[in-house]
């Protein structure tokens, strides 16, 4: 197979917007908020554009510590992210959340770069920076699921280990349904990307595996992490609010 990729011409890269505007216009006639859309879209250019050359530096320059400065980076910006779905409680839980994204995402990373790839250099941001993006994501989008899941059973009145488990349940899901559907409905993103730069299919189904592999467990990991942690600070919390309920109801 060839082991040339194509370039995409900025005119032809244009192209793929087309659709996109069209989706952005639906939501606007839908009373949808189309802004958040057009922020999305632009902020992801925008980062997409500079990442390049963000990476060029960093693949040039080739240091330990500058791996290390961005890995720092991106755990903290995973961590903030996550903790959107629930903004009131993010400041009380980041603490947690960047706890658990390092511990089982640093983990996970390890094992993959040192024990299943054997990188030569723990550092070399060909094989860190990519991994470590996918790893961090995983966990994060997991902690999100699980931090509003969470919170709504807790909302609920459920005791903390019912809606811990319901939480874990709900985080895994995506996970879980990419299991499911790789190779039958998606080819993901390391097995496209290795396919159309000409590495044989049965190589790209390898790389593929250790993928799917490494996003479940660091999304399932940091995210039991993150429950068992988090108990402590939202069980100090919760009985309160469910007294004043109930003291509420009382007197009324």
């Amino acid at each position: 197979m060839s082991t040339t990729i194509q370039t995409i011409p900025f005119a032809h890269l244009a192209i793929a917007f087309l659709p996109v505007m069209l989706m952005i216009f639906i939501l606007y006639l839908w009373s949808v908020d189309a802004l958040q859309a057009i922020y999305g879209m632009c902020r992801m250019l925008i980062q997409l554009l500079l990442i390049g050359y963000v990476l060029a530096f960093i693949f040039n320059a080739d240091n330990g510590l500058i791996i290390l400065g961005v890995l720092l980076v991106m755990v903290i910006a995973a961590g903030w992210i996550a903790l959107g779905s629930v903004a009131k409680q993010r400041w009380s839980l980041l603490g947690l959340t960047l706890t658990s994204i390092v511990i089982a995402g640093g983990l996970t990373l390890a094992v993959v770069t040192q024990l299943i790839l054997s990188v030569e250099r723990w550092y070399s941001p060909q094989h860190l920076i990519p991994l470590a993006g996918m790893i961090f994501a995983a966990a994060m989008n997991s902690i999100s699921l699980a931090a509003e899941r969470l919170m709504a059973e807790l909302d609920r009145g459920l005791d903390y280990d019912e809606a811990r488990g319901i939480a874990l349940h709900a985080a895994l899901i995506p996970i879980i349904n990419s299991l499911f559907a790789v190779g039958l409905v998606s080819l993901p993103g390391m097995m496209t990307g290795q396919i159309l730069s000409g590495v044989e299919p049965f190589i790209a189904a390898r790389y593929q595996i250790l993928v799917m592999c490494m996003l479940f467990t660091s999304a399932g990991f940091s995210c039991v992490l993150f429950l068992i942690m988090a108990r402590s600070k939202l069980c100090t919390v919760q009985p309160r609010a469910m007294n004043h309920l109930s003291t509420g109801g009382d007197n009324a």
